[in-house]
């Protein structure tokens, strides 16, 4: 991670005058990636807790076209042996 992966966050954060902050999320732009909430909104969340969500992993959004679970077990099981053998590597670079 790099300062310019966080240059958007800290220009929306407005460390220097914080009454100035501007949202990206609205109901016209439901993936803005800066949203506000009262507190009002805060504490009539069950809970009251901070583990806000309102963007969507558009990916999941239809449940009904994942794939087979035993697709999803071989590349599970393809993605562990490929890492396995990466470690083989760098345990082989230092022997």
């Amino acid at each position: 991670m790099q300062l310019e992966d966080l240059r958007d966050f800290i220009t929306l954060y407005n460390p220097s005058n914080r009454h100035k902050r501007t949202e990206t999320y609205s109901e016209s732009n439901p993936d803005g990636r800066w949203r506000k909430f009262s507190y009002e909104e805060i504490i009539a969340r069950d809970k009251t807790n901070l583990d806000i969500f309102w963007l969507k992993d558009k990916s999941l959004a239809n449940l009904d076209n994942l794939p087979d679970p035993d697709e999803l077990a071989l590349e599970i099981l393809e993605d562990v042996e490929a890492a396995l053998d990466g470690f083989r590597g760098i345990v082989g670079i230092f022997k």
